[in-house]
């Protein structure tokens, strides 16, 4: 953990708005005004129907996305104040990523597709790789360090992705329906590592899911309703 990450409050959105379609006719609101605040080691899940913008608000929340009114601060510090070379390094030190689709790069193995956040910052030292072996070992996966992808079953995969997303020392992992491909025994197997590597490692999480019986193994779980946030 970073010692930005020692601050209480990770991620904090303030009056976030998000619209498509600016031409005051034909104009769909996705967010109204959404307030939320994620704290070090808390985890979140958001339901909400197909459609909700519970992917958008979580690009919002990770930088992937502006919002229209409103903003996102990360440790305090907003993205409306920052470059967009800013923003991608914030993203790359402070927030992981994990989606529904794996997004392994098919032609590396899983301990280079775990490595690859710190290649984009340069030189990977012995050390790193050290880091990547001992987190695809906390996933169960210590056996299938060079295995490609095509290699790996669907949860193997995933585990691979949540060691990838972990890699850096984020202060937040941002997870946008990592189970939506898994099978229900092997999805909540996935969410109780997730949860056990929160609880160790002290790391946020805030999940995006349909499914009502995971969202409500978090420490909050939230309904996206509308446009705005309500406690479930």
């Amino acid at each position: 953990m970073s010692e930005m990450g020692e601050s209480r409050t990770v991620i904090q959105a303030r009056g976030v708005e998000k619209s498509y379609g600016l031409d005051g006719v034909n104009t769909v609101h996705v967010l109204r005004g959404v307030d939320l605040t994620i704290s070090r080691g808390e985890t979140v899940s958001i339901v909400g129907s197909s459609g909700s913008g519970k992917s958008t608000l979580l690009h919002i929340l990770g930088g992937l996305d502006l919002a229209t009114k409103g903003d996102v601060l990360v440790h305090g510090v907003p993205f409306a104040s920052m470059r967009e070379s800013q923003i991608c390094e914030m993203r790359n030190r402070e927030i992981g990523f994990v989606y529904q689709f794996h997004h392994l790069l098919v032609e590396f193995t899983a301990i280079e597709n775990v490595l690859m956040p710190l290649m984009i910052r340069g030189k990977v030292t012995e050390e790193d790789r050290d880091k990547g072996v001992s987190l695809l070992s906390r996933v169960g996966l210590e056996h299938r360090l060079d295995h490609l992808p095509s290699e790996l079953s669907g949860g193997e995969r995933q585990r691979v992705a949540i060691a990838r997303a972990l890699v850096t020392d984020p202060s937040c992992v941002l997870a946008d329906e990592p189970t939506g491909n898994l099978d229900k025994s092997s999805a909540k197997s996935f969410m109780n590592l997730v949860f056990d590597l929160n609880k160790d490692l002290k790391t946020s999480v805030v999940l995006v899911t349909h499914d009502h019986e995971l969202a409500n193994m978090a420490h909050r779980s939230l309904l996206l309703d509308d446009g705005l946030l309500h406690d479930r």
